[in-house]
């Protein structure tokens, strides 16, 4: 949603950034030094977002999200990126250059900022998530500094497993400001969706989960939801007309019924 500006150098004749930086297929995609996923619920949670995220004013292969995936974003440290656990982007083909599935995500080759991202906090990360670790120096900047000055991803979100906390931020003047959740949900009108907690099972895990709405609070269904509620509503559908079939078949004998008393009474039923 939001195009940051870049300054890069320029040669004679200038190029392009497309053309003078690296491409996802120049730049590592993962890095062997880095831990893994810290836990299971690190790879669940960014999935059951990523199925649920789909803008209604968006069409779908405009659309792309991701979880732990490098996000390249600095044109003049080029190898320098951050790894969200899942971020959401609108106004990108669903494929890179509209064919091949992405690598990493690169912010000169893609010229559009994430829309949100989603951080969710562990004992080893919390500090940095919430803006609260200093840079030191010669280090890269920190997340919050990355996602708020550099990119300026409007939305910006963290969610502890631990005390099951949301905490939602909105870039406001150049700088996040705490978001009060409506209901317990962020509001997003720009995607006309909203992110809430939901009480349910996925991948039969039952907890409290952070999942995409509607704006006024209906869940996103998954698949194999929309199957089992079609499969609901053909099933309500059946029993409804059998239920119409037995009641015309009941009124029909009641009808034969009475016709009957009236011929042994001597009265013609159809005067």
């Amino acid at each position: 949603m939001t195009t940051p500006s870049f300054t890069i150098p320029q040669s004679d004749p200038p190029l392009s950034s497309r053309q003078s930086l690296p491409t996802m297929y120049d730049l590592p995609s993962d890095n062997p030094l880095e831990p893994g996923l810290p836990d299971e619920f690190h790879l669940l949670q960014p999935q059951l977002l990523l199925l649920t995220f789909q803008p209604p004013n968006w069409e779908p292969d405009l659309v792309f999200s991701a979880a732990d995936l490098n996000l390249y974003y600095n044109v003049r440290h080029p190898q320098w990126y951050k790894r969200p656990d899942w971020f959401g982007v609108v106004g990108v083909p669903r494929l890179y250059d509209g064919h091949d599935l992405r690598l990493s995500y690169v912010i000169w080759q893609e010229g559009v900022s994430p829309a949100i991202v989603v951080e969710l906090l562990s004992p080893g990360t919390e500090n940095q998530d919430l803006g609260e670790e200093l840079r030191q120096p010669e280090e890269p900047p920190t997340k919050w500094t990355v996602y708020e000055q550099i990119l300026q991803v409007p939305y910006y979100v963290v969610f502890s497993r631990y005390t099951n906390q949301l905490q939602a931020f909105e870039l406001v003047d150049g700088h996040y400001q705490p978001v009060t959740l409506v209901e317990g949900r962020l509001p997003i009108p720009p995607l006309e969706l909203s992110l809430g907690l939901w009480q349910g099972s996925y991948r039969g895990i039952e907890r409290l989960w952070l999942r995409w709405l509607t704006l006024e609070g209906e869940l996103i269904p998954l698949a194999d939801e929309e199957l089992i509620a079609a499969k609901q509503e053909a099933s309500a559908a059946k029993q409804e007309a059998s239920a119409a079939k037995q009641e015309a078949s009941a009124a029909k004998q009641r009808a034969e019924q009475l016709a009957a008393r009236l011929r042994e009474l001597g009265i013609d039923p159809e005067t």
